[in-house]
């Protein structure tokens, strides 16, 4: 089924409108030029009912994302929290995938922004394993891709950008055609980047090292792993990682809110560790499905409960 075929309701510029009836005009500014900025939030079904995922931080990104792109957003974090929460109730859904869209108007084409009316959408939706069914299991094969992720005088490497994820897309599409499941991006320089929507960690010696956040989004799946790693004892350090380091890991996984924790068992059809999901992705997994879902207490304020 289109998206646009869908029944339920979406949160556009303040008003609650019927899904189908929620559309633009072929005008609008951010469809010609790509100036605009959004969130992927999750929201899970736990033993105490349905519960946002770190709302607030990821409405607190979206407002960085606004600032950096030059964009100021015409309604509160209070009232997009709130659309955020009722979307979820309004559609009738425990567990899904929620959307907050920043687009600017229909008023005129043309590069200069300025005067335009910023727009503001929220959607909510089911969402399933974004890699496929057995992701998450069996892990994913990877290839380092032959685009490079922005440089960051070339791009905002902060923003969650629309324009930005083109080079994403590029990428993602390459390692499919390719016959692998996902990408990997270098930056410019040739160290590791991140996936095309992903962050990436390594293993190595029982020490989980990340790339240096210079090109790559500031996950906020990223940072809650930091936070769980700590939890199960397991040192955090970022570095300057080639694609060698990606091949001689003993494990190494993508995360992300869509990809959540995904184990990676092969990088250019050469097998990482033993070529199985490694012991410590498999804790971090574990422990973050378990946060989600309300089962760790003392990460019980990351949830936005949905009455």
């Amino acid at each position: 089924m289109k998206l646009s075929e869908r029944d339920g309701w979406i949160w556009l510029d303040g008003e609650w409108l019927r899904w189908r009836d929620a559309t633009v005009h072929l005008g609008t500014h951010t469809l010609h030029y790509g100036l605009g900025c959004f969130e992927g939030i999750r929201c899970y079904a736990g033993a105490d009912g349905a519960a946002i995922f770190r709302l607030d931080e990821h409405l607190a990104r979206l407002e960085g994302s606004a600032r950096l792109l030059g964009i100021e957003i015409p309604f509160s974090r209070a009232a997009l929290h709130e659309a955020c929460v009722e979307a979820m109730r309004r559609n009738g859904l425990t567990e899904g995938y929620l959307r907050p869209l920043v687009f600017l108007g229909d008023e005129r084409l043309g590069m200069d922004p300025a005067g335009l009316s910023v727009r503001v959408g929220v959607m909510a939706m089911p969402w399933g394993r974004y890699l496929g069914a057995d992701a998450l299991t069996h892990g994913v094969r990877v290839k380092v891709s032959t685009w490079a992720r922005q440089h960051p005088n070339a791009y905002p490497c902060r923003a969650k950008a629309i324009g930005g994820y083109t080079t994403a897309i590029l990428a993602a599409r390459e390692a499919r055609a390719d016959g692998y499941d996902e990408a990997v991006l270098l930056d410019t320089e040739g160290f590791v980047a991140e996936g095309p929507g992903e962050n990436v960690f390594i293993v190595r010696g029982g020490e989980i090292l990340e790339p240096e956040v210079t090109v790559a989004l500031d996950g906020i799946t990223r940072r809650t792993l930091h936070a769980l790693a700590a939890d199960l004892g397991y040192p955090v350090r970022a570095a300057r990682l080639t694609r060698d380091d990606l091949v001689l890991a003993d494990e190494l996984f993508f995360c992300g809110t869509a990809v959540e924790v995904t184990p990676i068992v092969e990088v250019d059809r050469r097998r990482v560790g033993d070529g199985t999901p490694g012991p410590i992705t498999r804790a971090l997994q574990s422990r973050y499905f378990a946060c989600v879902k309300g089962e760790v207490p003392a990460h019980a304020d990351w949830l936005t409960p949905i009455r």
